[in-house]
Parts: C-alpha cells; structure tokens; sequence
C-alpha cells in the first residue's frame, strides 16, 4: 500500500501507480516550494477521476508544478465543500485557492497559468501554457472553445443519450468537427514545422483543454470501434495523440482505458434503462 500524506486525499480506487503519481507530485512540489519561499500557497481541486475537465486542470497542476490537495467527490452524493464552492453549476472541477474558489475547466487552467509563476506556487518558473503574444494568445483560446464548443458539447449529449441511435447520431456531429481541428493543428504548428503540438514544440493550453479527453477518445474506439483521430484522415492529430500519451504529465494522470470503457458503458446502461422507463 502506498504511503498516505495527511494533506493529500486520494480515491481508493484510483489504481496504485497513478496514486502514488499523485501523491509524489504533491509531496515533491511543496518541498520545491518551501525551499523557494513560497510554501503559503494553499491549493486544492475538487474533482472526479472520469471527469475530461477534471483531467484538464490536473494536468495543468502538473505541468506548472503546483502541489495541490486532490479531493475525489461522489458525484451522487456531493459534499458540502463542493456545494459551497460552486453553488450555481454544483459540478467538478473546484480549484480552491487560498481558500477561494475557481470554477469552470478553461478558467480554471488560464488561472493556474497566470497566477502560479516564479515564487509564487509555481516550481516551472519559465513555463506558460498561454503564449506571451496577444494573437497567438487569442488564436490559442479560439481552438480551446472549439474543442468544447464542436467537439465536447455533442459527444457530452452522446454519452448522456438514451439510444445507439441518439448516440451515433450526436457522435456524428463529433467525427465532422475532427478535420477542423486538424486544420487547427496544422495552422498552429505551419504544417509540423513548428513542432506537433498546438503549443509548438512543447505543450499549450490548448494542448490541456484536450488533452483532457484523451481517455475517452481512446475508451470511444474500444465500445464503438471509431478511431476519431484517424492516421489516414487526420494524421497530425494521430500524431499529437501518440505524442500526449508520451508526456510525464499523461503517464502519471490519464486514468486506464479499460477503467474509462467500464464506465462509459455503465453510463451507456444507466441512460439506456432510464430512457425505456
């Protein structure tokens, strides 16, 4: 059993290695911190393991350093903390900062990435996931709300429909909107000149924001047999998938896909029962 950290609460259920991930981050991160001085940041997520937006701000936790208390919630019977702390949407992600909340995903990372810097909270002082230029800056949130807007908002209504016929037809939407995100993909990084990733060489925000469906896209092949980012027909988002999955920050927090498949399949169940009701 892994060793338990009294400022570190982690779902039993999470497997072994990636507990373990999460606590070492945690652990390793605030040592960094005290020794720069800035150890009175006090930073805690409130989340889900099958959440894509919790995935989201986790990772981004992970890639500017910030040690931070992760705080699993059942969703079924939401605790009090997370009721407080957003009472209008009442849903994951939660980050609590010194005590005040941030709610909503790309909110969430934009503020990590602009609050956490050198000396405050922050162990990767010259990391930025949101570029110094204000177009690119601007170009970068445009693909953001892309993924949400054409790619995330009909898959959500996929995964919550109560027929494989809603569900395919929604899905549909989802597999029309890849080839504009690869036409994104292309632009951000001049054809691969630049790098593979929507951040250029290294990881961007953009890069987090899917970053974060990372799992389901994989779970998605396993319970329909559709590969989304498919090799032939939008091969630089092939690509960036192989190449996220190859990032620390992926190894030590996407969750096992044969996890993620059992629970895409119970929802599937779930929503199916409750709409032969």
């Amino acid at each position: 059993m892994a060793p338990t950290h009294p400022h570190i609460i982690v779902d039993p259920s999470i497997p072994r290695a990636q507990a373990q991930a999460v606590r070492y981050e945690h652990l390793a991160g605030r040592r960094a911190q005290e020794m720069a001085g800035g150890g009175g940041e006090e930073v805690t997520l409130l989340g889900h393991w099958g959440s894509a937006f919790v995935l989201r701000a986790r990772l981004a936790l992970y890639l500017k350093g910030v040690p931070y208390t992760y705080i699993e919630e059942d969703l079924r019977s939401k605790s009090d903390l997370l009721l407080r702390s957003n009472p209008v949407h009442k849903a994951v992600p939660v980050l609590i900062h010194n005590g005040r909340p941030i709610c909503e995903s790309q909110v969430i990372v934009q503020y990590i990435d602009e609050v956490f810097v050198a000396g405050r909270g922050s162990t990767s002082s010259a990391f930025s996931l949101l570029p110094a230029d204000p177009h690119e800056r601007a170009v970068a949130r445009f693909w953001a709300a892309y993924v949400d807007d054409e790619i995330g908002a009909p898959w959500d209504k996929a995964f919550r429909a109560g027929t494989d016929e809603l569900r395919a037809e929604w899905m549909g939407k989802v597999a029309a909107a890849v080839p504009g995100l690869e036409r994104g993909l292309r632009e951000c990084t001049d054809g691969g000149r630049k790098g593979c990733f929507f951040g250029g060489a290294g990881v961007g925000f953009v890069d987090v924001v899917l970053g974060g469906v990372v799992p389901v896209v994989h779970a998605n092949e396993v319970v329909s047999g559709e590969r989304l980012f498919d090799g032939e027909k939008t091969p630089m988002l092939a690509a960036w998938l192989g190449r996220f999955r190859e990032l620390d920050a992926a190894r030590a927090l996407l969750p096992d896909v044969d996890r993620v498949v059992g629970y895409v399949r119970m929802i599937h169940a779930k929503n199916a029962a409750k709409a032969a009701e």
